[in-house]
């Protein structure tokens, strides 16, 4: 199917679930549009009209007579403006928010009710995917990236995150879960703060994705590790600048060696470790996870010693 018809096909389906094909929206006698214009000047004392107009993308003609529908109604009450008398602008009355309160009250239940038989991991693919498509669909704009330092409750979400994420995404098991929470539960007790650490990366205020750089076993070698991007946040450079990161770090502690091990299922990584001067030493088959796997081990000469 192409991708004009895939789109196509989800917009039937979605407004088939959220019911805007029925004759009022949400139990009303409202349109979907009208709705919208009564849920738009409830954010608002007052709207000037060609800013609603503008903002909604609607017809002055008919927004002039939705509006007299809405005076008659008692719903809004419209005036010139106060500094400009070529100007009309527009508020709800008590009636139009009392209005404008049952349609956000019945929205919020049919959401809830929507949710409800979802679990946890389905509920955030969901949210995750509408979340994507609001980022591809909306406006052009530069991401508010943002790399910090793990704070309360954060070794948690990576340990969360990466059980849930590994197991939508590649069916394993808890015993994956485990071990990211051994290995975080190492660096929170034994982290050397000038020779190890880990990053969080927050897109627009929201976790998105970590990486930890942590000792070796062997003298003058570091690891990077628990690498991961939330899928809504891939293709705004979050993995690139996690490693980077990672990497610039481990030089600057005088780390003569950054290894890290991984799996051959996780495609999407390797061209960030190829990127940053990895290179793949080898390749070996094991049972792990729940799965036939084969690990991999990579390292980059970071030119230094200890």
């Amino acid at each position: 199917m192409s991708a004009v018809a895939e789109v196509r096909s989800f917009n039937r389906f979605y407004t088939r679930v959220i019911g805007v094909l029925a004759d009022g929206l949400l139990r009303t006698p409202y349109s979907l549009t009208e709705a919208r214009v009564i849920f738009e000047l409830a954010q608002r004392d007052e709207a000037e009209v060609a800013v609603l107009r503008r903002d909604l993308g609607l017809d002055a003609g008919y927004l002039s007579r939705m509006l007299g529908r809405f005076e008659s109604d008692g719903l809004v009450a419209r005036a010139t403006a106060a500094h400009d008398g070529r100007r009309q602008v527009v508020r709800l009355t008590a009636a139009g928010r009392a209005v404008f309160d049952t349609l956000d009250a019945r929205s919020a239940a049919d959401v809830a009710a929507l949710l409800a038989p979802i679990d946890a991991a389905g509920q955030r693919r969901l949210v995750d995917a509408m979340a994507g498509i609001t980022r591809v669909l909306g406006p052009a704009r530069t991401p508010g990236l943002r790399l910090r330092e793990p704070g309360a409750g954060d070794l948690g979400w990576v340990v969360a995150r990466h059980g849930a994420r590994y197991a939508e995404e590649y069916g394993w098991d808890a015993t994956f879960e485990a071990l990211v929470a051994r290995v975080v539960a190492d660096f929170a007790e034994h982290r050397d703060p000038a020779r190890e650490r880990g990053w969080i990366a927050d897109l627009d205020g929201d976790p998105v994705g970590c990486v930890f750089c942590v000792r070796g076993e062997e003298p003058g070698t570091a690891k990077l590790r628990l690498l991961l991007v939330e899928p809504a946040a891939r293709g705004h450079g979050v993995g690139t600048t996690l490693v980077d990161s990672c990497v610039a770090f481990a030089r600057q502690a005088g780390y003569r060696r950054l290894t890290l091990w991984t799996n051959d299922v996780l495609v999407a990584a390797r061209p960030l470790y190829q990127r940053a001067g990895f290179t793949l030493d080898r390749s070996e088959p094991y049972h792990g996870f729940g799965h036939d796997l084969v690990g991999e081990y990579w390292s980059l000469d970071l030119g230094r010693s200890v």
